[in-house]
């Protein structure tokens, strides 16, 4: 999977000028996802549209609060186009990097019909999971205002979750449930190992705030 490195830094230096970053989107996000990708991606990918993917993905990064966030990663990709030509990029490869880029996010609610989108949409909601995940969970969570935890029910067992008040909730609402979501096996066994990692950290956290981690968010 030798890949240029001139492609890759030359896609460094248009995201670094052109990208709106928050706590959880920015360059090393994108690094991370380009070495997501590398893991998960078998021989049959082009492993050129996934680099070109992995860095323009989130050219166009709208707050997770925004009513428009879903429309992100089609901007992301139309936004894509010229500057995958200008890169000396075939229009058959610019149309397979455009799909991967609409298609990774997951509220825009596209179905990934090639191996390269499914390879992207799995290396991005993998970086989301994980030590690297808590750490992004916590500080978009802090950057929009939201509480760590309910203090009087932690772990939601007499109330609604509510993942717009409180960060531990996105927890269980979305983010332990990321592995059977998964659209390629490697990308679903590196997702359950990081959930494992997750549910540890939950443990000890249960115990240090004197409230119990029920057994269904050990399961997700």
């Amino acid at each position: 999977m030798a890949i240029s490195a001139e492609l890759r830094a030359r896609l460094r230096g248009i995201v670094a000028q052109r990208m709106k970053t928050d706590p959880a989107h920015d360059l090393a996000h994108l690094d991370r996802v380009w070495i997501n990708v590398q893991a998960i991606a078998d021989t049959q990918a082009d492993i050129r549209v996934l680099l070109a993917a992995s860095y323009l993905h989130d050219l166009v990064n709208l707050p997770k609060d925004d009513p428009d966030r879903h429309l992100a990663s089609r901007q992301s990709a139309a936004e894509s186009e010229p500057i995958l030509a200008k890169l000396g990029f075939s229009q058959p490869e610019i149309d397979a990097t455009q799909h991967a880029i609409a298609a990774h996010s997951f509220s825009a609610g596209i179905l990934p019909e090639t191996p390269e989108a499914r390879i992207l949409r799995d290396a991005d909601r993998l970086d989301a999971l994980g030590a690297i995940g808590i750490a992004r969970n916590f500080a978009v969570s802090g950057d929009l205002g939201r509480d760590l935890y309910d203090p009087e029910d932690a772990f939601a067992t007499a109330r609604d979750l509510n993942d717009q008040q409180f960060s531990i909730d996105h927890w269980k609402v979305k983010l332990l449930s990321l592995p059977a979501d998964m659209l390629t096996p490697t990308g679903r066994e590196l997702a359950q190992a990081r959930v494992a990692r997750m549910i540890r950290f939950l443990e000890a956290f249960s115990e240090e705030i004197g409230q119990p981690l029920p057994d269904t968010w050990k399961s997700a």
